[in-house]
């Protein structure tokens, strides 16, 4: 079990072995070989403490990291990445994703003990409108109609999916998706990108978890994933409402406003209109020619915005933190930068020194624990001292009531 921490904190952190002995001898003083460090990794035998509390340093976790039981086990579908992209970013990549999971299945349990994703069973897909029926069908299990998708990161959230953001170079990491435990879906998007690539990746990941491609080579399937996130994200319905059945010609007014309007790129809508037949072969190459022309491929003319950031771990540590069920330092090593002493204090300095009782009712529990805490400390001395608060003995009888008594 330690084996394995250690190796997903230096997995984390991004670190080869002998990145590890360097910065131990370096930065600790201590010398160990990189075999002996793949032994440890591999369970052949055991760090002292004193040597593991150096590599929670090193690999910037806490010691206790490396005593906890995993609780769980992350089954990756798929990876959609550029040749790039190294073995060694893919590593970090999976270990980042596998302990924000970890976390968040931990408080998803622990808060709501018995609850289940509503993420349907995959369906058996071979042909692209089978791809069409599925998102479709999708969409109507989770009651989304047809209308925009204000958020598909809450969306998925809503319905007890996992949703990571990983920082990496927008080109080398598109998407990756997996199962946590066998019943938690765990999808991984660039925290690079834009929102639009961003919605269209987490759509495509969601195919992979909904679809079970057969008979198909690993390209045709990326292309019936591709196929699914459009009609995630416009149903064909839409589409023909939006576009006609039939168009001889798409403007880039048009594909812009419609970007806005569904949260879907005008290169993607593009595709949706040759794909379901409203446009000709010739006019999409086209349009793809007056892009490149353009410069527009990568930074399309209107820029998306939209809440595409995951909130339920955060979401679920600061209630857990307002209810009691963690503590300050649990809720820190949860979700890093919530619930810390450090983040409350900056976030008091950050107002009025003084409020009245009126204000401080309207703030979030947390923090309304946090300042009395501060004020009894502050005033600890007046009752060691003299075992009563002598500051009131200046008021009067008549102080005490307000005039208008």
């Amino acid at each position: 079990m330690i084996g394995e921490r250690l190796r997903q904190a230096r997995l984390r952190a991004g670190l080869t072995q002998e990145e590890v002995v360097g910065k131990l001898a370096a930065l600790m003083g201590i010398s160990l070989t990189k075999a002996g460090l793949s032994k440890y990794e591999k369970g052949g035998s055991l760090p002292k403490p004193s040597l593991l509390m150096a590599l929670a340093r090193v690999l910037g976790v806490r010691g206790q990291y490396f005593l906890a039981e995993p609780r769980v086990q992350v089954e990756w579908l798929a990876f959609r990445k550029s040749s790039s992209l190294g073995k060694k970013e893919q590593e970090r990549i999976q270990a980042l994703a596998l302990a924000i999971v970890e976390n968040q299945v931990w408080l998803q349990e622990k808060m709501f003990p018995g609850g289940k994703s509503s993420f349907p069973k995959s369906k058996r897909i071979g042909k692209p409108e089978d791809a069409e029926r599925a998102a479709e069908a999708l969409r109507g299990q989770w009651k989304l109609g047809e209308q925009p998708i204000e958020s598909v990161t809450q969306t998925i959230e809503d319905r007890g999916g996992v949703v990571v953001e990983c920082t990496v170079k927008e080109n080398e990491f598109h998407g990756l998706a997996g199962w946590a435990s066998g019943k938690y879906p765990v999808l991984v998007v660039n925290g690079a990108a834009s929102d639009d690539r961003k919605r269209f990746s987490l759509a495509h990941e969601l195919g992979h978890l909904a679809m079970e491609c057969e008979g198909v080579t690993e390209k045709e399937e990326e292309d019936l994933a591709h196929r699914f996130a459009g009609a995630f994200l416009v149903p064909h319905a839409v589409v023909i409402r939006e576009l006609g059945d039939r168009r001889r010609s798409l403007s880039f007014h048009e594909l812009a406003l419609l970007k806005e309007k569904h949260g879907l790129s005008m290169q993607a809508w593009i595709h949706r209109a040759r794909d379901l037949g409203v446009i000709d072969e010739g006019h999409y190459k086209s349009l793809f020619r007056q892009f490149s022309a353009k410069g527009w491929r990568k930074d399309e003319p209107v820029r998306l915005v939209r809440s595409e950031k995951p909130t339920r771990l955060q979401l679920m540590t600061l209630r857990a933190l307002a209810e009691g069920i963690v503590t300050p330092e649990k809720a820190e090593a949860l979700c890093p930068g919530l619930g810390t002493r450090e983040a409350a204090e900056a976030g008091t300095r950050s107002r009025p020194s003084r409020i009245t009782a009126t204000e401080l009712l309207k703030r979030p529990l947390a923090e309304r624990k946090w300042a009395l805490a501060k004020a009894a400390a502050a005033l600890e001395k007046d009752y060691r001292e003299g075992g009563d608060l002598r500051g009131f003995d200046a008021f009067g009888e008549e102080d005490l009531h307000d005039e208008s008594d």
